[in-house]
């Protein structure tokens, strides 16, 4: 198995093509099985064979979260840093954060904190037995969402001892305790258990979802508009929570959800790659034909291969690719391209690679489109996944719960939830949430406001049926939740929960910035730093840029708010929603020195600033 989701032969086998191995199995398991069952289901048109529609793989396990992006093919990055060593080799788009069910709970400065540090397997959590620390298996524990009875007696010294659901217990309590006697310092009222152990997994959550807007809304997508397919041994228990906060409205997950990385590896297609550098210029037919007769030759040596191998020419699929960029920048954009196809459907490369770019960074440049490299891929088909089906559900009622249990929900609080066997719902079952379902190698957690729905091969599809906390149907917020947020008082949980929020946006300013710029000083030595300020130009989040220019980059905001405020010179002329300041004046309005450009945009809402982005940079 290789990074970029294919299969090699051994002969063809190289290490550096094969470091995210196991996290393709899972990308390849998902985008395979979503595709082929049809996530959505209802009726939609393209609904059985997944056409058209985006998926978001959510992999979560034990010491960190996976997520990847698929809508129709692969999503491939072509250079990669691991471990700090650069690789130059494709690999599927696939981000990792520092929070899975091992990621220990802290309360540090008082802000509740999630990893990045693991328990690990051994000791592993507190509820393993072994002497391990406070996770987020036992926060899940703790809140009713794992059973203990239905988890296989393999914990304790002599692993052979249930989950230890008093111990985890205890170390909530001690933790609960700290939490209390900050909070209690400071005038606030005291939390129960239920509420820590929900506040870490609040957290959690919100850590697991900055990667999947990285890869939606920073390239130009709408989270709300894909699927979520949840796998990995704890990625049932947090999929509700996570496609509310996105806006998503559904989720699939397959029946070897626990173990869809090694089905994907059984379902990967084998694959052969050829590329070349090109270093032409588009612009003329002239180049168009000679691009084209290239890729047929690199398109007959991958097929050639292929057929050694034993794939009939009906088994091969082939896609062409042109590695395009504007000439002067370095930002390069793998764009498929079909010669024979109408410029509407990609038969006009220019055009495909304008629409992408000017999608993930909002505009386009007029300069000429260079061609870097043409390149081949060329896949031998696998069998498909058999359609075991499950058997239809006969007229009545759902069968009996294997237990009623109590557990805990942002929304409801702590209230019976029916747990039911996977195996034992037919399919067309519809399971209302709370409620949650039990199979040999994973648990599916189903909130309040979604129901699940078993699918005629035996895999849950589950669907957000009402507004959830303040959401509406969209996942944007209600008409009163500002007023509602206005009366919030800052609590530990709410304040890391932002602080990963803005945190989020000022990393994606600085990723954008950085791809897009043609200055070395900011793409190579990272000389610029973003941030979020309130109304008032106080800093409120950064991200970890350049911290030499953090201090004076406040009150740069500053002077612009003091200038175009009440009583200050531009108050007639005002900000407007679209204004954008650019300043580097360092006697008046904040800046280092001359070269130090500050870019400052105000965010309006309702008809008012409610905060400013802004971005420092030394271009040269």
């Amino acid at each position: 198995m290789q990074s970029d989701g294919g299969l090699a032969s051994v002969d063809g086998f190289s290490g550096h093509k094969a470091i995210l191995s196991g996290p393709a199995g899972g990308y390849v398991g998902y985008a395979l099985t979503t595709r082929w069952h049809g996530a959505r289901g209802g009726g939609e048109e393209g609904a059985e064979d997944g056409v058209g529609m985006q998926v978001i793989g959510f992999d979560m396990g034990g010491t960190s979260t996976d997520v990847s992006r698929y809508a129709g093919t692969y999503e491939h990055v072509f250079e990669t840093t691991t471990a700090g060593v650069t690789i130059q080799a494709p690999q599927l788009d696939i981000n990792t954060v520092a929070a899975g069910g091992g990621s220990r709970l802290h309360f540090r400065a008082g802000l509740f904190a999630v990893g990045p540090d693991s328990a690990g397997a051994h000791p592993g959590p507190v509820c393993y037995k072994k002497g391990g620390h406070l996770a987020i298996t036992d926060a899940n524990l703790a809140l009713g969402r794992i059973l203990p009875d239905f988890f296989p007696k393999i914990f304790g010294p002599g692993e052979n001892e249930p989950l230890d659901a008093a111990g985890t217990a205890a170390a909530l309590g001690a933790l609960t305790e700290e939490v209390n006697a900050h909070e209690e310092a400071a005038g606030k009222a005291a939390k129960t258990v239920d509420e820590v152990a929900m506040g870490f997994v609040q957290v959690a959550n919100e850590a697991m979802c900055r990667p999947i807007r990285a890869l939606t809304q920073m390239k130009g997508y709408d989270a709300a508009a894909h699927v979520l397919a949840c796998f990995g041994g704890a990625g049932g228990q947090h999929a509700c929570a996570i496609a509310t906060t996105l806006g998503m409205s559904t989720i699939f997950v397959h029946r070897y959800a626990g173990i869809l990385s090694a089905v994907g590896i059984h379902l990967a297609d084998i694959v052969q790659e050829a590329q070349e550098p090109a270093a032409v210029a588009l612009g003329s037919d002239e180049v168009l034909q000679q691009l084209a007769s290239r890729l047929d030759a690199l398109q007959a040596q991958a097929t050639a291969k292929l057929e050694g191998q034993g794939f009939g020419p009906s088994q091969i699929k082939v896609e062409r690719f042109l590695n395009l960029r504007y000439q002067g920048t370095d930002v390069a954009v793998m764009t498929p391209w079909d010669p024979s196809a109408p410029p509407s459907a990609g038969g006009d490369p220019a055009a495909a690679f304008a629409a992408a770019y000017q999608r993930e960074f909002g505009f386009v440049l007029q300069r000429p489109v260079a061609v870097d490299d043409v390149r081949v891929r060329a896949t031998g088909r696998s069998a498909e996944l058999p359609g075991a089906r499950a058997a239809a559900a006969a007229p009545g009622p759902l069968p009996e719960p294997l237990v009623v249990a109590s557990a805990y929900f942002e929304s409801g609080g702590r209230q019976p939830t029916p747990a039911y066997g996977l195996s034992a719902l037919a399919a067309g079952h519809v399971v209302p949430g709370p409620a949650i379902l039990i199979d040999q190698i994973s648990t599916i957690v189903v909130e309040p406001g979604w129901d699940a729905f078993v699918t005629a091969e035996g895999n849950v599809r589950l669907d957000r049926a009402a507004a959830v906390d303040g959401l509406g149907e969209d996942g944007a917020a209600a008409e009163d939740g500002q007023a509602a947020v206005a009366d919030v008082e800052c609590d530990p949980i709410q304040l890391a929960i932002f602080s990963h929020r803005f945190m989020g946006i000022a990393e994606q300013m600085g990723r954008v910035l950085q791809r897009t710029s043609i200055s070395v000083n900011i793409k190579e030595r990272l000389d610029f730093s973003c941030a979020l300020f309130g109304p008032d130009g106080s800093l409120v989040a950064n991200a970890p840029h350049l911290p030499v220019h953090l201090g004076a980059m406040s009150e740069a905001v500053r002077f612009q708010v003091r200038y175009y405020g009440p009583g200050g010179p531009g108050e007639g002329e005002g900000l407007s929603e679209g204004d954008v300041l650019l300043s580097n004046h360092p006697q008046l309005a904040g800046g280092s020195h001359l070269p130090d450009i500050t870019v400052i945009t105000p965010v309006f809402s309702g008809g008012r600033i409610v905060f400013f982005v802004a971005s420092r940079n030394h271009p040269a």
